[in-house]
């Protein structure tokens, strides 16, 4: 009996020694899954951790693109909007030109036609101070007819230099215009014989006077690309409307001397 136990015993023992060893054999199996569950899962986290870092990394890259374009864009509106202003300042003064050559045009009075001028030169250049010079062909000789802001350059009102001397006088026999930053010696001071400008009034290549410029209005700094183009075509057409008023005022007395000694004569017989 005692026999009998001892091998049961020895069954039982033999039985969860079995029992024990299969469950150390499991739970090291499952250790071992575990274990590659966790390195699965870490792998399977560092893959979607680095295909989010490439989409970021993507969409970074694409938001610098578009930040880029968008820069682009802004400075070609920008461009574009002060290139629109340009033009649409141009095509004023050019409008502003028009009306004031078809009223520079429209009169034969000779001091119409010089106030014009002057009306000019302050609308459309902005000019304060300025003079406005004609030549007598007979002496040679440019002198003042018309002047504004005699306060600001004394001494505008009463130029008067000889064809070739000065700038002026160079400026009158060699029809080319002249700008202050040409000739900058002495710092680009403004005297009177070296305004800010000096535009010749020329009717094809005869130059019959100039247009001296001085001192522009506070709201103006300097002379713009369209003030260039502005003194050409104020040149040409002041020049025309100039010299026309002036033959025909000359005309004129000499037609009303005639008259007067017709009329002498006729009362007379």
């Amino acid at each position: 009996m005692t026999e009998e136990r001892a091998e049961k015993f020895l069954e039982l023992f033999n039985k969860g020694k079995e029992f024990t060893e299969e469950l150390l054999r499991e739970n090291q199996r499952l250790r071992y899954r575990l274990a590659m569950l966790e390195t699965e899962s870490a792998a399977g986290s560092n893959d979607e951790i680095q295909r989010l870092r490439d989409e970021v990394q993507q969409l970074t890259e694409e938001n610098r693109r578009i930040a880029q374009r968008f820069k682009e864009v802004e400075e070609e509106n920008k461009d574009f909007a002060n290139r629109y202003i340009e033009v649409e300042e141009q095509n004023n003064n050019l409008a502003n030109l028009y009306v004031a050559s078809y009223q520079l045009h429209s009169t034969l009075d000779f001091r119409e036609v010089i106030q014009i001028v002057q009306e000019i030169v302050i609308n459309l250049i902005g000019a304060e101070s300025f003079a406005i010079l004609l030549l007598d062909e007979k002496t040679n000789e440019l002198k003042t007819i018309a002047s504004e802001g005699e306060d600001v350059m004394p001494g505008i009102e009463s130029i008067s230099t000889r064809l070739g001397d000065g700038v002026l006088g160079s400026v009158a026999k060699t029809g080319e215009s002249y700008y202050i930053n040409q000739d900058l010696e002495d710092g680009g001071k403004v005297t009177l014989d070296k305004p800010l400008a000096a535009v010749p009034l020329k009717i094809k290549e005869h130059v019959i006077g100039l247009v001296v410029i001085y001192k522009l209005l506070q709201q103006k700094d300097s002379f713009s690309a369209v003030d260039y183009e502005l003194f050409s075509l104020l040149a040409a057409h002041a020049a025309t409307a100039i010299f026309s008023s002036k033959l025909y005022s000359q005309s004129e007395r000499k037609l009303n001397t005639i008259q007067s000694f017709l009329d002498l004569l006729t009362t007379t017989s």
